[in-house]
């Protein structure tokens, strides 16, 4: 199956563009959260973050705080919320950064919840041991 943000990087699939760089490209989401809902992609393709060579980094991170501005500064929101999946919920398998708007009272909940606790403080010791012996 192709891969419908490479269609619209070509410009075969229509798309409400909010930025364009030699390198990326950010539009509006066809179904979004909230008005301005916006997708931040590289042109090439890669699937996910990790895949993201290092010469794209930052101008990503860079571009996605432009969008997080712009939201407050195009669109009057009061804040942003700027998330990513990798391959779980990852509706398109291309890398894609997600960018709404915020404002107080917005009715968005549920985004990161359930939360868990740690059953001991030994328990969080070794999941931050085994995230340091991979970094």
């Amino acid at each position: 199956m192709a891969c419908v943000f490479c269609a619209i990087v070509a410009g075969d699939v229509a798309a409400d563009i909010v930025l364009d760089t030699p390198d990326l490209l950010a539009f509006l989401d066809t179904r979004p959260v909230f008005k301005g809902h916006a997708l931040l992609i590289p042109r090439r393709h890669v699937a996910t973050l990790p895949d993201l060579p290092d010469d794209l980094a930052l101008p990503f991170l860079a571009a996605a705080r432009r969008l997080a501005s712009a939201m407050v500064d195009g669109l009057g929101a009061q804040g942003s919320f700027v998330c990513q999946n990798n391959v779980v919920s990852q509706s398109v398998p291309h890398l894609h950064l997600h960018v709404l708007p915020r404002t107080k009272g917005d009715g968005m909940r549920g985004f990161l919840w359930p939360r868990l606790r740690y059953d001991s403080p030994q328990e969080q010791a070794e999941y931050a041991a085994r995230l340091r012996s991979v970094l």
